[in-house]
């Protein structure tokens, strides 16, 4: 997506975004002289602020990873027509079957199908969708040029997984929602992020914008908490049973990782603590097994 433009063209970006993104923009892509501009994405105006004669894309991700911070995707578009700019969503922590960006207005939507496209952990892979013809061929020419391009075993393994994805996401959507609401009263919890939580700021917006195919409101299978100390950390982690500490999420299993040091490791410190991403915030990526075995776990390893 990113090769889509030329030196000195102007990327806008979610502040918190996934460390990989960071990664790629500030690290490989800034050599070949593009330029990145970091935005609190929650506020449109603030994405509006920053637009500048160079910029060509605003991308964002909603809700993002790990804070869970919510965009208004509708407004960012329409500031984005008005401009004459590009608006792309990272919509892996929704999946198709809990957010549909293009209908907002997006002009593209990316996936990181190895999550719940997939849903298996058992393929690597990612996938661009867009209405736009002009676009679509342009990104195909790059995918071709590059080599970007699945193995027909790992196609058919994410045209497998689709068949069941609503089932799998609106479990683990559940699964989630009940556990954050369980975990909102645990003691040993410092704090809950979750979209589905009325304390969450922007749960409103969540609640408008992330629907089932039905019009359902739904809030996602991502939880992120704080815990007292690093020794509290890591004590629980050895503890778990059931969640396996691993980086990945949106598969069938539950996941438990730590964003400072993994997903987001490549960020500066200053900044992770700056977006609240410290040592004792841990995520979670909650599967579909019976949730009360996963609060049996968690409580287990809290005790």
């Amino acid at each position: 997506l990113f090769q889509l433009f030329d030196a000195e063209d102007n990327i806008i970006i979610s502040r918190n975004t996934y460390g990989g993104t960071y990664r790629m923009a500030m690290e490989v892509l800034s050599r070949q002289a593009l330029t990145f501009n970091w935005v609190d994405s929650r506020d449109p105006a603030n994405i509006e602020a920053a637009i500048n004669p160079h910029t060509k894309l605003v991308y964002v991700e909603t809700p993002t990873n790990p804070m869970l911070e919510i965009c208004d995707i509708r407004a960012v578009s329409d500031i984005c027509r008005r401009k004459g700019i590009l608006l792309a969503v990272d919509n892996t922590f929704m999946s198709p079957y809990g957010q549909r960006p293009l209908e907002f207005g997006a002009d593209v939507v990316m996936h990181s199908s190895t999550k719940y496209l997939g849903g298996h952990s058992d393929i690597i892979g990612g996938a661009l969708i867009t209405e736009n013809r002009e676009l679509y061929e342009k990104l195909h020419f790059i995918q071709k040029s590059t080599g970007a391009v699945p193995g027909p075993f790992d196609a058919w393994l994410i045209l497998r997984s689709t068949k069941t994805l609503g089932l799998r996401y609106q479990q683990a959507a559940d699964n989630a929602l009940e556990l954050a609401r369980w975990l909102a009263g645990i003691k040993q919890v410092q704090g809950v992020i979750y979209p589905g939580l009325e304390t969450h700021g922007q749960h409103k917006l969540a609640a408008h914008q992330q629907r089932t195919p039905r019009g359902k409101s739904i809030f996602g299978s991502m939880i992120s908490i704080y815990l007292e100390t690093i020794e509290t950390r890591d004590r629980f982690l050895k503890k778990l049973k059931i969640f396996t500490f691993a980086e990945s999420l949106g598969g069938v299993e539950s996941l438990v990782s730590i964003p400072f040091a993994m997903t987001h490791g490549a960020v500066p410190i200053k900044e992770k603590l700056a977006l609240g991403i410290t040592e004792t915030l841990v995520r979670f990526s909650i599967g579909i097994e019976d949730v009360e075995d996963l609060m049996e776990d968690i409580k287990q390893a809290l005790d």
